[in-house]
């Protein structure tokens, strides 16, 4: 038996590694790493998995393979290692290899981090969409914690998504009517019509360990689960519409939307509708056929359902749920955007933001 497949290992050096599936089971591993590679790998979980056997197949695969081994390569090994027929259930490969990074320390979990919140502080639409890229590049830089950070304004605003044509979105009569300052963010994603008072919109600044070996779509409902948390504690049975929709079952409530920088940083923000103006909406967004057409409604009007309507709170009583259910969550503590991070939005909103250049960088 060689020393990878030994049962005999220091019980002070082994790793251990956890991850809970979004909507599933929680998948558990213990391992040592002999010489750079994997070994003692087992792996458990209160999830189902059949035959019986396969968990011996999934550890012995895992077994010996180099500490390096990214995500994606590790759960293509699990995939290869099930037997014709295998069953899982609650969790997947991909889940396993996610926990796999977090025993050995190449992902990271909510409880790896020390969290901050920042409160809803009113700031200029601009500002707030140049925090957004300045914060998520500090977290990325090591230079500030991960952080929550909730938004406030006074102008009402469109912001579009960062490959939304203006032409497209924005009815030119509406924005000069109203009075509407438009602007493009980072992120993709679809177009938000935000007045003061009538939107909950937070942005949470991480690195993209977290979300190591996550896909895509999963980080989504992953980086919310907190939020949905929160509004079950209000009463609000919340779910995730693939890909960045958050929808109950009275309507579509809010929307996703996310950016990875080159430094490790990522940006994931959602807005949610408290009390939207749904005949405005519509004279402000071109909002087509052709999008309302696989959302099951004739009108643009009926795709929102305003959570003032759903819990008869005030905005700030949902925005204190929502931040209590997150310190309580991930032990996280008060912050506020410093000087000198303010400063570095201004002077983004006058190089970027709030150029011509920028906003119709997609006519």
């Amino acid at each position: 038996m060689t020393a990878l497949q030994s049962p005999r290992h220091d019980p002070a050096s082994r790793r251990h590694g956890e991850y809970k599936v979004p909507g599933g089971k929680l998948v558990v591993v213990d391992l040592d790493v002999v010489d750079g590679r994997l070994a003692n790998v087992s792996l458990s979980g209160d999830f189902f998995l059949e035959p019986d056997e396969a968990l011996l197949d999934i550890n012995q695969a895992l077994t010996g393979l180099p500490d390096t081994t990214t995500a994606g390569e590790l759960g293509a090994v699990v995939k290869a290692s099930l037997p014709p027929g295998a069953a899982l259930f609650g969790f997947s490969a991909d889940a396993v290899a996610v926990t796999v990074r977090r025993a050995l320390a190449r992902a990271t979990s909510w409880a790896d981090h020390d969290w901050h919140v920042i409160p809803p502080t009113v700031l200029p639409t601009e500002i707030n969409v140049a925090l957004d890229e300045v914060l998520t590049g500090e977290v990325g830089a090591g230079r500030r914690n991960p952080t929550l950070r909730f938004w406030d304004w006074q102008e009402p605003s469109v912001v579009i998504g960062s490959f939304q044509s203006v032409r497209n979105e924005v009815d030119p009569n509406g924005v000069e009517k109203h009075g509407i300052t438009v602007v493009r963010r980072i992120s993709g994603g679809g177009a938000m019509f935000m007045e003061a008072g009538n939107c909950i919109t937070y942005s949470l600044y991480l690195p993209q360990t977290l979300v190591d070996g996550i896909s895509f779509a999963d980080s989504y409902p992953f980086l919310d689960s907190w939020v949905m948390a929160a509004l079950e504690k209000l009463g609000i049975n919340a779910f995730y519409v693939p890909l960045n929709d958050i929808a109950t079952d009275q309507g579509k409530i809010g929307g996703a939307a996310q950016k990875r920088l080159a430094n490790g940083g990522m940006l994931h923000h959602v807005t949610m509708s408290y009390d939207i103006d749904a005949d405005k909406m519509v004279e402000v967004l071109r909002i087509g056929k052709e999008k309302l057409s696989d959302k099951g409604t004739r009108s643009a009007k009926k795709r929102v359902d305003p959570l003032r309507r759903q819990t008869g709170l005030a905005r700030t009583a949902i925005i204190e749920a929502m931040t209590e259910v997150f310190t309580d969550r991930y032990g996280a503590s008060p912050s506020q955007v410093s000087e000198a991070e303010l400063e570095a939005a201004r002077e983004r909103v006058a190089a970027k933001f709030g150029t011509a250049e920028w906003l119709h960088r997609v006519p």
